[in-house]
């Protein structure tokens, strides 16, 4: 598959024919199909199984704004639109821009690298300085990987450091929440730095016995199960909040309420000291290999000396497309400021970062007044509009670049259960936070015809009544979410009877 892509070759070609398209304009509001080139079917002819789009909105009962396009993918032809222009919190479906952005600048093969650098000579199997883990950015860095790399140092007759063993972090900025406004507990939302373990994440496990809660925070594997003390959990004699956060200096310090808990369970939390956590868990591998190393120091300034081990991820076309079917935020951040990197040389910030890829997508997709503060969407100050997004993913797919790293969107049927044999087939991204509901992607049905669409929706003024009181669920927000999803298959139901033929 990576093959499909080279670094320019994929947004030239993609672009190619495409120049006149990008500058048409279309009205804030086209409820029925526009004029389009002879040879397309008239949309005066609406089937009468094909709803009025009006309708269909109305039964969904979302307030707040419903906006969408959708295009030809093969003429690029615009063929319907409400509110195209308008720009909504695009959600996760960010991560098919970032998606396009990383493979942009780094290429489909780009791999990040991990190292352990000694910064003096070996002798007689001790390090005569300092041996420092330096992350390189990597998004899917594990403690499996840390694993092998202890064992890695021990196959190169290192058995002993007589400096220190430091963290280097530097190769991307430290990034304590990606959204201020989430819950502390949630591990959607964690730290961001140059080297990052599990996603930055840290399982936390609860199991009652006669005598009260047993309580462990590991780092674990499908292999391997190491404590840690960088995340410390105790448990409080209340009702309410389940969870509480403070960053006691060196470590993160969490409480659990007591009457949340039950009999046993588990559950991954955020990590907010990721260097510290990384270090951790390496050092307890190479103590294992009879290498024994000092609590790990951070530092920000790239290290110096010979590389002893390098552990390289996965490529990054494999990494993306693990990205937008688990839709993780970490790894868009990350690949994000990644490629700001490349493309800039440095990066000094998340939203700095967001400014620079939505520069990109306005220059190189015609992505007009795109907003992104961030790479993955958790932001909620971020805008794409409709119109803008559905003529990228247009674009893109003249490259066939982008639709083979999305996943299939599960239609369903009347009663809400998956629908297997529904006949359009659907690849895209979803995108949801409390009331948006978004989705993007590519669709065709049995003529053949692929159609490229976007689908915005959110009610601002139920985001805004939240007033920042956040919980895992809000009041009617999985109900407006799923009475969401159900208008966008009716729309793209309703877009292959007018258009699919």
């Amino acid at each position: 598959m990576s093959r499909e892509f080279s670094r320019r070759a994929f947004l030239t070609t993609a672009l190619a024919g495409f120049a006149v398209a990008a500058e048409a304009g279309a009205p804030a509001v086209s409820l029925r199909p526009q004029l389009r080139p002879a040879g397309l079917r008239n949309a005066a002819a609406r089937p009468p199984s094909a709803p009025d789009p009006q309708d269909l909105i109305d039964a969904a009962r979302l307030g707040g704004r419903v906006g969408y396009a959708v295009i030809d993918e093969k003429t690029g032809a615009l063929l319907e639109t409400r509110n195209a222009t308008v720009g909504f919190p695009p959600a996760s479906v960010t991560k098919m821009v970032t998606t396009l952005y990383a493979l942009d600048a780094l290429g489909p093969d780009y791999r990040f690298r991990t190292r352990l650098i000694a910064t003096g000579p070996v002798r007689d199997g001790a390090i005569d300085g300092d041996l420092v883990l330096a992350g390189g950015g990597d998004p899917v860095l594990d403690t499996d990987a840390l694993a092998d790399m202890a064992a890695d140092l021990k196959k190169a007759g290192v058995h002993g450091v007589t400096g220190d063993f430091r963290v280097y972090s530097g190769a991307l900025p430290y990034v304590r929440v990606i959204d201020e406004g989430q819950p502390d507990h949630v591990g959607y939302n964690p730290s961001l730095s140059g080297i990052n373990l599990n996603f930055n994440r840290v399982h936390f496990q609860w199991v009652r016995e006669d005598n009260g809660y047993t309580v462990d925070m590991d780092a674990r594997s499908a292999k391997y199960r190491p404590e840690v003390r960088v995340a410390r959990m105790s448990i409080a004699n209340r009702a309410a909040p389940v969870y509480t956060y403070r960053n006691a200096g060196d470590h993160d310090e969490w409480t659990v309420a007591r009457s949340a808990l039950g009999k046993s369970g588990s559950r991954w939390l955020p990590v907010r000291h990721p260097a510290s956590y990384a270090g951790e868990v390496f050092a307890t591998f190479a103590r294992a290999h009879g290498i024994r190393l000092d609590p790990p120091k951070v530092q920000s300034t790239p290290p110096e000396g010979k590389a002893l081990v390098t552990h390289e991820s996965i490529a990054l076309h494999d990494i993306l497309r693990g990205m937008l079917k688990y839709s993780n935020n970490l790894t868009a951040e990350l690949v994000g400021m990644t490629a700001t990197v490349a493309r800039r040389g440095k990066v000094g910030s998340l939203a700095a970062s967001g400014r620079e890829m939505s520069a990109w997508a306005q220059s190189e997709l015609g992505m007009r007044g795109a907003k992104l503060v961030d790479h993955s969407g958790l932001g909620a100050g971020s805008r794409l509009s409709a119109e803008a997004l559905a003529r990228a993913m247009a674009r893109v797919d003249r490259a066939r670049g982008l639709a083979p790293l999305l996943k299939p969107f599960k239609m369903r049927d009347a009663n809400g259960r998956i629908d297997r044999n529904h006949p359009i087939e659907v690849l895209a991204k979803t995108g949801t936070l409390y009331f948006v509901s978004t989705l993007s992607g590519y669709a065709t049905g049995p003529g053949g015809r692929r159609l490229a669409f976007a689908i915005l929706t959110g009610n601002e003024a139920q985001r805004e009544a939240l007033n920042g009181e956040v919980s895992d669920r809000p009041p009617g927000a999985a109900a407006w979410n799923r009475r969401s999803k159900r208008l966008q298959q009716q729309l793209i139901e309703r877009w292959d009877a007018v258009y699919g033929g």
